[in-house]
C-alpha cells in the first residue's frame, strides 16, 4: 500500500512540476512544509536526483524540466518546501546550468 501511495505521489508531482504546458512551471517557495504541494531536497550530484531542474528567467520558457519561481503564491503552478533531509523529501531534484540537461527519471 505504501509503495502504491509513493507511486501515485510522484506521477502527481512530475504532472504537476513538469508537465507539459505553454510556460516553464511556475514554482513559489514557501517557508511552511505544510503549506507545500512537494518537500524538496537539493542534492549536488546529478545521479541521485529523480528530477535536473534547469531554473529560467523568463516565465514564457516552456521546456520540461524547465523552474521559473514566482513571487506570488497565486500565480505558482507547484508549492515546494525546502528540506534539509533527504529522507523527508517528496523531490529530489539537482540544478543544472544547461537548459538541455533538464528532465525527470520516473
Amino acid at each position: 500500500m505504501t509503495l502504491l501511495k509513493n507511486l501515485i505521489q510522484s506521477i502527481f508531482l512530475v504532472w504537476l512540476l513538469f508537465g507539459f504546458s505553454a510556460q516553464a512551471a511556475q514554482i513559489y517557495i514557501t517557508d511552511y512544509d505544510s503549506d507545500a504541494d512537494a518537500k524538496v531536497y537539493v542534492t549536488q550530484y546529478q545521479s541521485d536526483a529523480n528530477c535536473i531542474v534547469y531554473e529560467t528567467a523568463y516565465k514564457s520558457d516552456n521546456d520540461p524540466g524547465v523552474w521559473f519561481f514566482t513571487k506570488y503564491k497565486s500565480d505558482a503552478r507547484a508549492t515546494i518546501y525546502y528540506t534539509k533531509y533527504k529522507s523527508d523529501a517528496s523531490l529530489i531534484v539537482y540544478f543544472t546550468k544547461y537548459k538541455s540537461d533538464a528532465r525527470c527519471r520516473y
